[in-house]
């Protein structure tokens, strides 16, 4: 009896002990286990719209609410315990870089850290890198804080060179669209207003930014000034002035998050949130098709924002692809995804997404038009620019939100042609016309405006303009808004704000993301406060084979500069292109699509 009370408390001690062993190897499992960070590569353009249709296409070529879906993911994932911002080369207006910046303020409210790793130390890259809790570049690395400048392109010598001359009528000291087809110089207004956004993104978007994200630095608002003055620097003198925190290569980014999270090892999940296109057989020549394939969409009845892009220069017809890339806004193809979504019983409101600098003042305002025809809450939302008709087709909602970088505004009229007679002279053309009434050969491309024609067109603009006004009237009045038109007068004439100007002024409603718009419509069409609402994306983006089978896609010269290594030219060219998108409308909505502020 002794000896079976020895052995059973001898296997009972055998279980404790095997017991706390496992524990301590399970506890020590656990202690080893390595922490996941995140890894997003922010570079490019990051265009607006619906990502393309193809998962093959959709990974290649992000759009902002992608790269922003991404953070916002990798802030809720209880998996993830940080994130690395890789930054290489952004291409993005203010309105983008201020969206990223509220996207990283938020991920850094869930108690995550971002460190971010800077390739190239460009201006906006270094803006975005700031939201960041620590800063590194490259050891053979700069930061190029050199300041901003604002660049207009002027072709008028361009076209006196070929013997074309451009004749055009204009509503507004400010209006300043014409300017790069008949000056070589800007215009005292049209400077002046530069200067006037030139001031408030260099002040608010810079000096007050890196003040306000560097504040343990301590620094006044002429402090950073001199730094500016006295950039760029390299990695080692940013480190030493305190504009980033470390110099080092990308694997230094890990080892400062082992140090921060107190771990020994870190799983670095690259491309976090990143759409993966399955593998696919290439021996099989039909296999490739699947990289092509659409997704399959279910539709539901479950309730909806529709977020309606307005991406690019306005003009009649369908939404294409210009001469340069980049998609344009057709009111046909607005008007279409205005329709889908009214009739979609699921969509309970609509943000309208404006990212465009206007263009043809009929296609503005059939745009204008269908969203006012609508009976469901529509709200606008702003990114880069939403100016002259971009700002005109925000007039139908009922209230509007900007991004403080957001250039806006604009409200005027220009309308015109280019003479081509001299051109066609020198090439040998000749034309004879015949005509029966005085204002026949008003759109003729061989001859200058009569005084007569002069008299006409001025009246078409005049008219156009104070449509314009009326409209702008109506919907500032629409949203709470009490402007006399006196007051609006001064604020129009085809001058141009940043977000922050036309706030204070009250041409906008309040400043905020896309996703601030989406709350409000999800409040204004009944949606639970407390809920984030399904979306759904219109227009919705062209397949590979619609680009493939559209005649114009093969006008693009693009990729043509991109060969032949000049594709900066892409960017001053632009104002022609979208003059040749409008040259059979009469009237146009334009802010200068080539005015850059760098």
């Amino acid at each position: 009896m002794k000896s079976k009370f020895i052995i059973s408390m001898a296997l009972f001690v055998l279980v404790g002990i095997q017991g706390t062993v496992e524990a301590q190897e399970k506890k020590t499992e656990e202690k080893v286990k390595p922490v996941s960070i995140a890894h997003i590569k922010i570079s490019g353009s990051l265009d607006e719209g619906a990502a393309p249709a193809e998962p093959l296409f959709s990974s290649m070529q992000e759009t902002l609410k992608g790269k922003i879906d991404r953070i916002k993911k990798a802030a809720a994932d209880t998996n993830i315990k940080g994130l690395i911002l890789e930054i290489d080369g952004l291409e993005v207006g203010w309105g983008k870089l201020d969206e990223l910046t509220e996207a990283l303020s938020n991920f850094k409210k869930s108690g995550k850290k971002v460190f971010t790793y800077l390739e190239s130390g460009e201006m906006k890259d270094y803006l975005i890198a700031l939201s960041s809790n620590k800063v590194i570049l490259p050891e053979s690395g700069w930061l190029m804080l050199t300041g901003l400048r604002a660049e207009v392109t002027f072709y008028k010598e361009m076209l006196e060179k070929i013997g074309a001359q451009a004749d055009f009528l204009r509503v507004g000291d400010f209006k300043s669209a014409v300017e790069p087809y008949t000056r070589t110089t800007m215009s005292e207004s049209s400077r002046k207003q530069m200067e006037s956004v030139l001031d408030d993104f260099y002040e608010k978007s810079v000096v007050a930014r890196i003040q306000q994200e560097r504040v343990s630095k301590k620094w006044d608002a002429n402090q950073i000034r001199k730094m500016i003055d006295n950039g760029p620097y390299t990695a080692r003198k940013s480190e030493e002035l305190g504009l980033v925190d470390m110099v080092g290569y990308f694997p230094s980014v890990t080892e400062a998050f082992k140090k921060e999270l107190k771990v020994e090892e870190i799983n670095l999940v690259r491309n976090y949130g990143k759409d993966k296109v399955d593998e696919v057989d290439l021996s099989n020549p039909f296999a490739i098709l699947k990289l092509f394939a659409a997704p399959k969409i279910v539709s539901n009845s479950k309730p909806k924002i529709a977020v309606i892009y307005a991406s690019g220069t306005i003009n009649t017809g369908k939404s294409e692809i210009g001469l340069l890339g980049g998609e344009s806004c057709g009111a046909t193809s607005m008007i279409q995804a205005i329709r889908q979504a009214e009739n979609d019983k699921s969509v309970k409101a609509i943000v309208l997404r404006v990212d465009s600098p206007g263009g043809s003042a009929l296609a503005s305002d059939l745009i204008w038009a269908e969203l006012m025809r609508c009976k469901k809450p529509v709200v606008a939302s702003m990114s880069d620019v939403a100016a002259s008709g971009g700002y005109y087709i925000c007039m139908a909602a009922s209230k509007i939100f900007a991004e403080p970088g957001t250039i806006t505004g604009s409200i005027g009229v220009f309308g015109g042609k280019i003479n081509m007679g001299g051109t066609y002279a020198k090439l040998g053309i000749t034309s004879e016309v015949i005509t029966r009434g005085a204002n026949a050969n008003l759109f003729s491309s061989t001859n200058s405006f009569s005084k007569s024609e002069r008299e006409a067109m001025t009246r078409l603009i005049e008219d156009c303009y104070d449509q314009f006004i009326t409209k702008a009237l109506k919907g500032r009045e629409k949203s709470g808004k009490k402007l006399d038109r006196k007051t609006l007068e001064s604020l129009a004439g085809g001058r141009v704000w940043t977000g922050r100007q036309a706030k204070e002024n009250g041409l906008v409603d309040e400043l905020g993301t896309m996703q601030d718009a989406v709350k409000m419509a999800s409040k204004l069409g009944g949606l639970p406060a407390d809920q984030e609402p399904e979306l759904l994306l219109l227009p919705k983006s062209k397949s590979f084979l619609d680009s493939l089978l559209d005649p114009k896609a093969g006008l693009s010269i693009s990729s043509t500069l991109d060969i032949i290594g000049a594709s900066s030219l892409r960017g001053e060219l632009k104002g022609i292109d979208s003059f040749l998108r409008m040259r059979n409308d009469p009237m146009w909505l334009m802010l200068p699509f080539n005015v850059k502020v760098k």
